[in-house]
């Protein structure tokens, strides 16, 4: 298999190298059809690689927490397509022998795939196999003609086609199924963009998205004739509000030892000359008047910091015994420490790295902020952890995955 990807990726690179304005337009329209099958077909290899590695365990074995965040990782993908790429991995992994071999001959996309895959499962529960075999002919059939989208709507019926004497108690059979799927494919997605702004996207099953319907509409109404604002902006303040709402009536669980709250470092004489900008605890910087409108409504916690952003000092606030503690953590490490790891800070634990059984003090020198997985694995592998003189963690991995035992960083948290 190496040695062929490797002549097709050759082919590819020969491609690419050639002028495409030399070509007519039938030509062009023809390898813009030859190029659509090829990545398709590659699709299918690449999806195959993909379940084999996620049932072998092979993210787990280096590290990562899933395979999603390993595919992230290793070939640079945002987790939405890193995601993508594992779900229809698993979408496929029982799909019919048909519904494989019209993907992998460049017959339907890995998405029309995935929507033959769903709604063939449907009909071999209700109709039983030989009716799931009919489904899929006719199914690849008409994703020659129809995109995912109408494919999946012309699936919840195909036993119309098919079998039309069982329809209409499959037809409620597909309806809970749909729901199964709205149940399993629910999900929000948190990107991170430049300046500090995140990207929402995701899935919401019915009722879900009337709640949130519910408590965003009478936000989203504009504020008079002088608003100027477009809808989506409506829509993007309201849901702010209804996290000011949540966050204020103080019922939220706590979250990594602390309640739940907005955490922003600032220097102190910028703030008091309306001058400071700050940085918030999950990493974006936030403008001046934004850093003194947030101190209007808050608790101001001093924290002092050496000329290399080493945390020296933190204030203490009654109510919280570990609080000064993460902070300066927080402040540190930025979020999970492990190489290759994005989690904020309010997902971390505080690890000691001289174990507290082994007479390990409670404090920073001794201590580094790592999430649920990968605290769990440092303690059950051979992985090390030190402090260098900076201040930075490193991560020692162990020598059957690295011989030279280079010790690594994490390069996703910015320090102070």
């Amino acid at each position: 298999m190496i040695d062929e990807l490797a002549r097709a990726e050759r082919a590819v690179a020969t491609c690419a190298d050639a002028s495409a304005w030399a070509l007519s337009e039938h030509d062009l329209v023809a390898a813009l059809d030859a190029t659509h099958r090829l990545q398709q077909r590659l699709a299918a290899v690449q999806v195959a690689v993909v379940r084999e590695l996620d049932g072998r365990g092979t993210a787990v074995g280096q590290g990562a927490s899933s395979t999603t965040v390993w595919l992230r990782h290793r070939l640079r993908l945002d987790v939405a397509a890193a995601r993508r790429l594992v779900g229809l991995a698993a979408s496929l992994d029982g799909a019919p022998p048909a519904v494989r071999a019209a993907l992998a001959s460049g017959a339907v996309t890995v998405e029309q795939a995935r929507v033959i895959a769903e709604a063939v499962a449907t009909v071999s529960a209700r109709a039983g196999v030989e009716v799931a075999d009919k489904a899929v002919g006719v199914l690849v059939d008409w994703a020659a003609q129809f995109d995912p989208t109408l494919l999946r709507r012309l699936g919840s019926r195909i036993l119309d086609h098919v079998a039309p004497e069982i329809a209409d108690a499959a037809a409620a059979a597909a309806l809970e199924a749909e729901a199964a799927r709205a149940a399993r494919d629910r999900h929000v997605t948190v990107s991170e963009r430049a300046g500090g702004r995140l990207r929402l996207s995701g899935t919401l099953d019915a009722e879900t998205a009337a709640l949130v319907r519910a408590a965003i509409d009478p936000l989203s109404a504009p504020c008079g004739s002088d608003d100027t604002r477009t809808a989506s902006q409506r829509r993007h303040d309201a849901l702010g509000e209804v996290c000011r709402l949540a966050l204020r009536t103080g019922e939220l669980p706590e979250h990594g030892g602390d309640p739940a709250q907005l955490v922003v470092t600032t220097d102190f004489d910028g703030l008091t000359r309306q001058l400071g900008a700050g940085t918030l605890d999950t990493g974006p910087h936030l403008t001046p008047e934004a850093v003194r409108r947030l101190a209007c409504d808050a608790a101001v916690l001093p924290a002092v910091l050496g000329g290399a952003g080493q945390v020296l000092d933190v204030g203490r606030q009654r109510r919280l015994v570990t609080g000064p503690l993460r902070r300066a953590l927080a402040l540190r490490d930025g979020g999970c420490a492990f190489p290759g790891c994005d989690r904020p800070p309010r997902w971390c634990a505080a690890h000691h790295i001289r174990h507290w059984a082994d007479g390990g003090p409670t404090s920073l020198d001794n201590a580094v902020l790592l999430c649920g997985h990968h605290h769990r694995h440092l303690h059950q592998t051979e992985w090390a952890v030190r402090l260098e003189g900076d201040g930075t963690p490193e991560f020692v991995p162990p020598a059957w995955l690295d011989p030279d035992q280079i010790p690594r960083r994490n390069h996703y948290h910015r320090r102070t």
